[in-house]
């Protein structure tokens, strides 16, 4: 089992993370009253089990209690560290029970596996190869597994950034208008660690200060299950949807309550596996990367043709360029100045950075980029305070941003965490770019299939405050 690696605002000694589970887990527990009467004793069989032993001599094997990720995301008190309990349904061996299941089935699943770019730059670095030999082998072993479809997640990237544009313009105009607080800055949403701990910490406070658009996982994970259930004639239970990304964290956004269809009782992403965990997975089989047979990309969700590169990025942050792409697009929306590049300037730290607009020598823009715990830390305190100067902050929990994420392969012949950083920033920013609206799946998706009744059920969510639950159970002596 790879050890877990999640961000460092989910692994804080205040928040009780990262602990055994049977030390202080506190989730509620329905015991099922026994008919062995009053007297019962406990004892532990040859095989580690419990037996329930009465006074008449008769015994009843004692069940385990299991917790998912659900009762992990809905109590205030910890994210354990037992791999057992946190991952045993966002796994690989999860993943190759379904791809394994296919066989000799009538009714197979439809497998969609979508792959982050920020994977496929931490895979190639990794292996010294470039990103578009890394994405086809990827794509190459993910089909020969039995998947139905391999995607890159570019397409939920732009229509992240075209909806946290237009939120942010509509709130930029509310505030200067009306002077209505808690709605700028607005913070971004598409890291589920920084989430997490927003909710569980900060509550209420923060929570109107951040973006309403869903991360481009959960994104896709709409799409997938509605538009493949249209487009192939299946049942949403009939597809499964994977995702390959770069931090552990994500598994805990696709077990939200949020991305679960009640109706049918399936969600929007099944299962996600890690960077490292795919790795891990390749040794385990004993499967030399280089021999896997590429594959391309399966085309955009209309079956379009898209430009002879498989894989484009944004301009900005390896972590999906929200500060960037904001900006300029504010700039012009806003002011009518144009802007093609944008430069942020490192501050006390490389992981804190800014960028401004000056209008005849006034700053009318002023964005962030904080990355890491620390940076997170201090960007509350300026809230709390009331002395945060920025429009919008790019937030994300890990470091120098998703490219450096907990579960990304790490090249063990660069010594430097910095000079392995330098690499995958270089690897990502030679890669070519493209503008959201030049797009074709998101044009025909905005065309044909967004409107105003559903475009709150695909691309937006909303967050709530996790109380910390006081009581004897919780209590260290």
């Amino acid at each position: 089992m790879i050890s877990s690696g999640f961000s460092g605002a989910l692994k804080l000694t205040d928040l009780d993370d990262f602990i055994t589970p049977s030390l202080e887990c506190i989730k509620p527990v329905q015991f099922e009253k026994s008919s062995l009467g009053t007297g019962a004793k406990i004892k532990i069989g040859d095989d580690g089990s419990y037996m329930q032993e009465s006074k008449n001599g008769k015994s009843e094997k004692l069940k385990q209690v299991e917790i998912s990720l659900t009762d992990c995301l809905a109590c205030s008190g910890c994210i354990t560290s037992a791999e057992t309990v946190l991952v045993q349904q966002q796994s690989t061996d999860e993943m190759m029970r379904v791809f394994d299941a296919q066989n000799g089935l009538d009714n197979k699943k439809f497998i969609v596996v979508s792959i982050s770019i920020q994977s496929c730059v931490s895979i190639a670095t990794s292996k010294n190869i470039s990103v578009e030999c890394a994405a086809s082998k990827l794509c190459g072993y993910f089909k020969k597994l039995g998947a139905d479809l391999v995607l890159d997640i570019k397409l939920a990237e732009d229509l992240a950034l075209l909806e946290s544009q237009n939120e942010f313009i509509e709130r930029y105009k509310s505030a200067k208008a009306s002077k209505v607080q808690k709605i700028l800055p607005m913070l971004a949403s598409s890291c589920p660690g920084w989430v997490c701990y927003a909710e569980k910490t900060h509550g209420n406070f923060i929570l109107p200060y951040i973006s309403r658009v869903k991360s481009p996982q959960q994104i896709m994970g709409s799409f997938i299950k509605d538009f493949v259930s249209n487009l192939r004639n299946k049942p949403r239970t009939d597809i499964y949807h994977l995702t390959v990304m770069p931090c552990f964290d994500k598994k805990l956004e696709a077990s939200r309550d949020q991305f679960f269809d009640v109706d049918t009782e399936t969600k929007d992403v099944d299962c996600v596996i890690t960077s490292i965990e795919v790795d891990a997975l390749l040794v385990k089989q004993d499967i030399n990367f280089n021999d896997i047979v590429p594959e391309n990309f399966d085309t955009g969700m209309n079956n379009i043709t898209e430009d002879n590169h498989n894989l484009f990025t944004s301009s900005g942050s390896g972590s999906g360029g929200y500060a960037h792409h904001i900006f300029c697009n504010a700039a012009k929306e806003l002011f009518n100045i144009n802007i093609d590049k944008v430069e942020f300037k490192p501050l006390r730290n490389v992981d804190m950075k800014e960028a401004t607009l000056e209008v005849n020598g006034v700053v009318v823009l002023r964005f962030a980029i904080a990355n890491g715990f620390r940076n997170i830390q201090n960007l509350v305190q300026k809230l709390k305070s009331k002395r945060c100067p920025y429009d919008y902050v790019e937030v994300m929990a890990c470091p120098s941003g998703c490219l450096n994420g907990g579960a990304q392969v790490k090249q063990m012949e660069i010594k430097s965490n910095r000079e392995f950083i330098n690499a995958l920033e270089n690897t990502y920013n030679e890669l070519p770019k493209r503008n959201p609206t030049q797009n074709n799946s998101v044009k025909y998706l905005y065309s044909n299939w967004l409107n105003e009744n559903n475009k709150n059920d695909y691309l937006f969510t909303t967050y709530r405050e996790i109380k910390k639950i006081d009581q004897p159970l919780n209590i260290k002596w």
